[in-house]
C-alpha cells in the first residue's frame, strides 16, 4: 500500500510546503490529530545515562545483582515485552507468551546438548537455537490464527487453554519431553575462551539480545505495519473499510511477538541451566502478564521495568515476609500499582513528571 493509503488510516495528512507546522493540510485551520513527533524518537541525555548505567552495572555490582537479578530481569523483560507489544500495540492480551518462551527452551535442548533421559540430538547450539526459535514463531502464529478470531475474555481464555495444554504434554510426555524432570543441564556454549553462563558475560548477552529487541519494537511502531496495527487496536472495523486485513495483521503481530518469546525463552532456559513443566506451568503464565502490567504497557521500556521489580521482590521478599507467604508481599505491590496508576510504573512515572515540570506558557495576544 501507498504511503498515502496508510497515512489515511491514522488521520495522518502530509504537510504542504510552506505552509506552518502546527496546521495540516485540509484540517480546517485546526491543529492535526496528531503531530509529526509520533515518527521521531531523538536520543536524550537519559537514554544515554541509562545505557551507561546498563553497561557498567556488572563491573559495580556483585556477581549475585548481575546475574540473579539482571540477567535474570532482562530474559524475563524480553518475554514480557512480547506480551506488552501485544497487549499495548495490537491491543490484544495472550497468556500464551511464556509457552512460546518455554517451547523455544525444549526445542533448545532437544536439538542441541542436555545431561538427561529422552530425546537429546547433540546439534550444534546455534542450530539448536535457530531451530528451537522457529518452531516457537510458528507455534505463535498458530496460536494467533486461533484467537485472533476472538476479544476480550474470550482471547485470554484460548490462549489460557493453549498454556495449560502445553503443561500438561510436557509434564506427562517422557519421550520426548522427559515429563516432570525436564531437560537438565542446559547450557550456553563456550566461545572465543569464553564460557557464556558466568554472570558478567551472560549478563551481556542478554543485555544485547534485550536491548535489540527493545529498539525493533520501537522501530516496528514506526512502521506503516506498526502504525496500521496501533488502527487495528483503536477501531478494527474502521480499518477493514479502509481496506486492510485485519485478522492478518493481528496474526502477524503474534508471529512478531513470538519471535521475542523465543529468544527471551532461550535465555531463560539458560538462566537456570534447565527446562522443566514448571517453567511452562499456570504461575509462570500469570507472572509475565504481571511483570507486563507492573511496568506499564503504553510503551516497551515497560516491559523491563516489571521484570526488574518483580525479579527484586522475588529475591528479597523472603526476608521481609515469612517464606511461605512471600507471594503476599508481590500480590500487594501489584494491587498498589494497579490501583494507584493507570499505566503501572510508566504511569507514575508520567504524572510525576507532569506535576514537576514548570506549567506552558499560553501563547497568543495579551
Amino acid at each position: 500500500m501507498s504511503a498515502a493509503h496508510w497515512r489515511r488510516a491514522m488521520n495522518l495528512q502530509p504537510r504542504r510546503l510552506g505552509q506552518p507546522a502546527g496546521r495540516a493540510a485540509g484540517s480546517g485551520g485546526q491543529p492535526p490529530r496528531t503531530g509529526r513527533r509520533r515518527f521521531t524518537n531523538p536520543v536524550r541525555p537519559r537514554h544515554v545515562l541509562v545505557l551507561a548505567v546498563l553497561l557498567a552495572f556488572p563491573w559495580v555490582a556483585t556477581p549475585f545483582f548481575t546475574y540473579q537479578i539482571g540477567a535474570q530481569a532482562l530474559a524475563l523483560g524480553l518475554i514480557a515485552l512480547s506480551l506488552t507489544f501485544l497487549a499495548g500495540s495490537g491491543g490484544m492480551i495472550s497468556l500464551a507468551q511464556m509457552t512460546v518462551a518455554g517451547l523455544a527452551g525444549y526445542m533448545v535442548a532437544i536439538f542441541g546438548t542436555a545431561a538427561t533421559d529422552g530425546v537429546t540430538l547433540g546439534w550444534p547450539w546455534w542450530l539448536a537455537v535457530l531451530i528451537g526459535i522457529v518452531i516457537a514463531v510458528v507455534a505463535a502464529t498458530f496460536i494467533g490464527w486461533l484467537s485472533v478470531r476472538t476479544e476480550g475474555i474470550y482471547t485470554i481464555m484460548i490462549t489460557l487453554a493453549i498454556g495449560v495444554a502445553f503443561y500438561y504434554l510436557a509434564l506427562q510426555n517422557y519421550a520426548v519431553f522427559n515429563g516432570f524432570q525436564g531437560k537438565q543441564k542446559v547450557f550456553p556454549p563456550t566461545l572465543a575462551g569464553v564460557y557464556w553462563r558466568d554472570a558478567t558475560p551472560f549478563y551481556y548477552l542478554a543485555l544485547v539480545c534485550a536491548l535489540a529487541g527493545y529498539l525493533f519494537v520501537v522501530y516496528l511502531l514506526r512502521t506503516p505495519f506498526g502504525i496500521a496495527l496501533q488502527g487495528i487496536r483503536d477501531n478494527p472495523r474502521r480499518m477493514h473499510a479502509l481496506g486492510f486485513n485485519v485478522t492478518a495483521h493481528r496474526v502477524a503481530a503474534h508471529a512478531v511477538a513470538g519471535a521475542l518469546a523465543a529468544v527471551g525463552g532461550v535465555l531463560f532456559t539458560w538462566y537456570n541451566g534447565l527446562v522443566t513443566p514448571g517453567s511452562v506451568g499456570t504461575g509462570w503464565l500469570i507472572n509475565i502478564l504481571v511483570i507486563a502490567v507492573l511496568g506499564g504497557m503504553r510503551h516497551p521500556v515497560g516491559a523491563f521495568l516489571g521484570a526488574i521489580v518483580f525479579v527484586l521482590l522475588q529475591n528479597f521478599a523472603v526476608d521481609l515476609v515469612d517464606r511461605e507467604r512471600f507471594n503476599l508481599l508481590i500480590g500487594i505491590v501489584f494491587l498498589a500499582i494497579v490501583l494507584f496508576s493507570t499505566d503501572g510504573l510508566l504511569g507514575w512515572w508520567s504524572h510525576g513528571r507532569t506535576r514537576l515540570s514548570p506549567p506552558r506558557k499560553q501563547g497568543g495576544m495579551p
